[in-house]
């Protein structure tokens, strides 16, 4: 076993192997990547919807910030002009209508997230005109509302739009509270403004609140992630991601102004993930993953987890069952058993073809019986840490496996494969094993921790 060079940081929990480190993974919120996604059939998107039964959760992409960081990698720009947000909802809202036509009436809408970008970018009111058109058009049932939101942006005006809807769970992206961390991130916010919004979202009822946070950020220290996780615990966070920062500045350009040499290195990267692992799971959370983390008791994602019935999807870890999941918006993805499709990027092009009745899904992947397999299995290593392989998987196994299983990192008895105690950390390393898209594709992601 190598063992973590001192870095400043409390010596990690788990066994560090950084030649299996060395190759970066996708996080696997679905299975094949979005990074595999090539042109498809236009008709394979309404002829999918036609076809949803049963429960089926929407997720909404509302793709404006009031403000840019440089660490981050979603589809978003500056919100800018109130005549650039109208036209995009006005074309949101015509696609609302296109697809709510589509879907059976036998079908139930049990589940509405809203995500971005900040979905507050948009003012209050025009929120809740969205809300009251996705109402009527898939005559929502009694659904779970979740939404995320930018601290600095938050107003008392936003919370009671909150609580005017009944939005159960909200999640702030928080990434860090050490001062020098943000401002190298370009996202400076006063502790004051985030303590402000807990409490607005806590008075408008949201009972189920996440902090985003990150490790890996430039200029970050142990110190510096253990104050931040302790700030976070004290302000009643029920759930937390910790997730390691991906800097790819040949993929996502604003990360250039983030100098690598400033970036902490890989062994200080896999030190932070177990402090955090090690600070949440001692002060009273319950591991969701490798990077999620819930209160136990009343928080639905940790009864998911402790109970076996954690899923992933495009949201990440989620308690969500749903066999269908439809994204309205700029470069939304909607997840079928035997389609993933996603939605124009471009919000010029998407509101030009939307507004016009079209639907703008124009990549993605057909999935066949393999890939629905191999899908099945990265989501069970992922969510409950063992799967029970193919006989395909297991005749095809080139050896990778043995370099996780020779070093007490997973397991393989008969045909079940576990991922052990000492092997989460390399959780998603293990289910590139399954991806033959890793293996001829070289196209960059993440770190694996």
């Amino acid at each position: 076993m190598t063992q973590a060079p001192a870095t400043g940081i409390p010596a990690a929990m788990w066994p560090y192997h950084p030649e299996l480190l060395a190759t970066p993974v996708p996080r696997y919120t679905s299975y094949p990547t979005a990074a595999d996604f090539g042109a498809i059939d236009p008709a394979l998107l309404p002829a999918a919807i036609e076809g949803a039964e049963g429960d089926v959760s929407l997720y909404v992409h509302i793709p404006f910030c009031e403000r840019i960081c440089h660490y981050c990698g979603c589809n978003t720009g500056a919100a800018g002009r109130r005549q650039r947000l109208e036209s995009y909802l006005s074309a949101l809202t015509a696609e609302i209508g296109t697809v709510a036509a589509l879907l059976p009436r036998a079908a139930r809408v049990r589940r509405v997230s809203f995500g971005g970008g900040s979905p507050n970018a948009l003012a209050p009111v025009d929120f809740i005109r969205l809300v009251d058109r996705l109402t009527v058009a898939f005559r929502l049932d009694a659904p779970v509302f979740s939404i995320e939101l930018d601290p600095r942006t938050m107003t008392a005006d936003w919370a009671q739009a909150i609580a005017t809807v009944g939005i159960e769970r909200a999640s702030l992206g928080v990434q860090t509270f050490a001062a020098h961390c943000q401002r190298a991130i370009g996202r400076v916010q006063e502790e004051d403004a985030i303590v402000r919004a807990v409490d607005w979202l806590r008075g408008a009822g949201v009972t189920s609140l996440n902090f985003d946070l990150m490790y890996g950020l430039p200029g970050q220290s142990g110190e510096d992630l253990a104050d931040t996780l302790h700030r976070t615990r004290v302000l009643g966070a029920d759930r937390i991601a910790l997730f390691g920062y991906a800097h790819v500045p040949q993929l996502i350009p604003r990360q250039r102004v983030i100098a690598a040499s400033a970036l902490p290195g890989q062994a200080e990267r896999f030190a932070m993930a177990a402090l955090g692992f090690g600070y949440l799971v001692t002060h009273g959370y319950v591991p969701v993953g490798f990077d999620h983390f819930a209160r136990p008791g009343g928080d639905p994602l940790a009864r998911a987890a402790l109970e076996g019935r954690l899923r992933r999807n495009f949201q990440g870890f989620t308690d969500d069952g749903a066999g269908s999941l439809i994204g309205l918006g700029a470069s939304a993805i909607s997840a079928f058993p035997a389609l993933l499709a996603q939605n124009e990027k471009n919000s010029g092009r998407y509101r030009m073809i939307a507004s016009q009745g079209g639907m703008t899904a124009n990549t993605g992947i057909v999935r066949g019986r393999e890939d629905r397999a191999r899908a099945r299995m990265i989501e069970e290593l992922l969510c409950q840490g063992r799967t029970q392989l193919t006989p395909a998987m297991l005749a095809a196994d080139d050896g990778r496996l043995a370099q996780y299983t020779g070093l007490g990192l997973a397991a393989l008895d008969g045909d079940w494969l576990s991922i052990t105690p000492d092997g989460l950390p390399y959780a998603r390393s293990i289910a590139a094993v399954f991806d033959p898209f890793r293996q001829k594709s070289g196209r960059r992601f993440s770190s694996a921790v």
